[in-house]
């Protein structure tokens, strides 16, 4: 039994790299909310491999590896390509190809990633898969939410979405979303980001996503001085 339990965190994970496969088809075809769907399944995954890798125990570097080069196509390149699509639909000619910027930095970033051993219990740098998150909201709001249609159907919102990927690679102090314990005190910085982010999809849906972002970004850098302090050490 537990010589199949072994391979379901490494199977989760090629679903994963399948849904970016399958998400580039898609955004290529101009199905660009199918494939932004396709990245929050590939969120679950690629949160799921590691608990489950965790809970059975056979965590290894083959493991990180294989997510690494799975997050590079789901969280970088498909990303790329869906800012690419959505640059293209606006009439922006060879301004689009700027888009795969987002693979490059992605790659970067999860290269760095691997090899920097501060990075065990908190991040620097925005993680790949809240960037992706954050590019794949836009479509949805355009597919579910066309109030926002003046929102993100511009090229301020497309060249944000570029310019958002540069933190990457930045020197950012965040948070990580594990827990040593569930106490207040010493989560409490957590707990109130997540009760927020409830809040702004309960009442927001896709148009949360980016806030939600944001204010990760905000939550790290102004009230979880202990993150700081670790990831300079």
């Amino acid at each position: 039994m537990k010589a199949l339990l072994k391979h379901i965190p490494n199977a989760m994970t090629c679903g994963n790299l399948l849904c970016g496969c399958i998400g580039m088809v898609m955004a290529l075809r101009g199905q660009l909310e199918l494939a932004a769907w396709l990245i929050g399944l590939a969120a679950i995954l690629d949160f799921g491999d590691g608990f489950v890798a965790r809970l059975v125990d056979v965590s290894g570097p083959f493991g990180k590896e294989l997510d690494s080069l799975a997050d590079v196509v789901t969280f970088g390149v498909l990303p790329a390509t869906l800012v690419f699509q959505l640059c293209w639909f606006q009439q922006l000619g060879s301004i689009s190809y700027a888009a795969f910027l987002i693979a490059v930095l992605s790659a970067l970033r999860l290269a760095n990633f691997n090899i920097d051993t501060r990075q065990s219990e908190s991040f620097i740098g925005l993680p790949v898969p809240a960037n992706a998150m954050l590019i794949a909201a836009f479509p949805l709001m355009g597919r579910y939410q066309p109030q926002f249609d003046a929102i993100w159907q511009n090229d301020i919102a497309l060249g944000m979405m570029i310019a958002f990927s540069f933190m990457l690679v930045s020197d950012l102090p965040l948070f990580a979303l594990k827990f040593k314990s569930f106490g207040w005190a010493e989560n409490r910085a957590k707990f109130l980001f997540l009760i927020a982010s409830a809040l702004l999809l309960l009442f927001l849906q896709f148009a949360a996503i980016p806030l939600v972002i944001l204010l990760y970004i905000v939550v790290s850098l102004f009230t979880n001085d202990r993150t700081r302090d670790r990831v300079t050490k």
